[in-house]
């Protein structure tokens, strides 16, 4: 994105808006621009945060991050440049969280982390995110096994560990079915076109940036943000949230779960199975 783009939208949203995550394909603070973007966010009293590989991390980058972000998540990739970061982001005094994708291929591994607590010491927390079948995605790797989802959360219920534990709001349904212990006054659900929205390079605005076929696109190249907000696209997705699973007495606290992808929704109600066949 072009700092003119960047600038514009955070004008824009200077009234309303508390933090912006910055992503998309590749580390945002490779960006050329990256300390201008970050300069620009907190001049208008924004937060900006991100998340890295950790890829190729420099000094100035982690100054960077100390100087104007609230906090900084490392994907956990398995690799020595993950490790590296992280040290390299608490050392400076970051506040550091690790991003976990949860998958059918990853699920016994966060068990045995979590039973053994086995995190890099002073991060401030771990953050699940379900994974999706999107881009380069295989469904393959969709969670399914009940009984270690079951585990997994058994462990949660009990964590007394020194690092606080999250997940992405496409985890809500999941959560909701398993955790027992967890205060779920503490939790809300999908916030796409609800209270946030991504903004991709060339400047589309979509409610969740796993709308990768961008069938809820809105171009904002001769449109505001707020014109995006309250447009038909960005309306069509939040009917599902008002019409999913009527009768279900949880609807309140997951509101169906994902829009794009059905099949990621990790729920056992009735409810959801009846309201499953009708619309499909």
């Amino acid at each position: 994105m072009s700092l003119k783009d960047y600038k514009a939208i955070i004008d824009e949203c200077a009234s309303s808006l508390f933090q912006v995550a910055l992503g998309g394909h590749g580390d945002p603070n490779k960006h050329e621009l990256f300390g201008e973007i970050l300069k620009y966010t907190r001049s208008k009293n924004i937060i900006p945060n991100y998340t890295t590989s950790g890829i190729n991390l420099t000094e100035e980058e982690i100054n960077l991050t100390k100087k104007f972000c609230g906090a900084v998540a490392v994907s956990h990739q398995r690799a020595k440049h993950t490790g590296e970061a992280i040290r390299s982001f608490i050392e400076a005094g970051v506040k550091t969280n690790i991003h976990y994708v949860l998958g059918e291929h990853t699920i016994d591994e966060a068990i045995d982390r979590l039973q053994t607590n086995n995190w890099p010491e002073g991060i401030n927390a771990i953050v699940f995110l379900l994974y999706k079948p999107v881009g380069l995605g295989r469904e393959d790797r969709i969670l399914r096994n009940k009984e270690k989802i079951s585990k997994l959360f058994s462990i949660i219920d009990d964590h007394s560990g020194s690092y606080k534990i999250g997940f992405d709001s496409c985890s809500i349904p999941m959560l909701i079915q398993n955790a027992h212990k967890i205060n779920l006054n503490s939790v809300d659900t999908c916030e796409g076109a609800r209270y946030s929205m991504y903004v991709t390079a060339d400047m589309l605005a979509l409610p969740c940036s796993f709308d990768q076929e961008y069938k809820w696109a809105f171009n904002l190249k001769n449109h505001t943000i707020e014109e995006a907000w309250n447009s038909p696209q960005f309306n069509e997705f939040r009917n599902h949230f008002v019409n999913s699973c009527p009768s279900c007495p949880n609807r309140f606290m997951c509101l169906g779960g994902c829009p794009i992808k059905n099949n990621i929704v990790i729920c056992e109600m009735q409810e959801r199975k009846t309201h499953a066949r009708i619309n499909h």
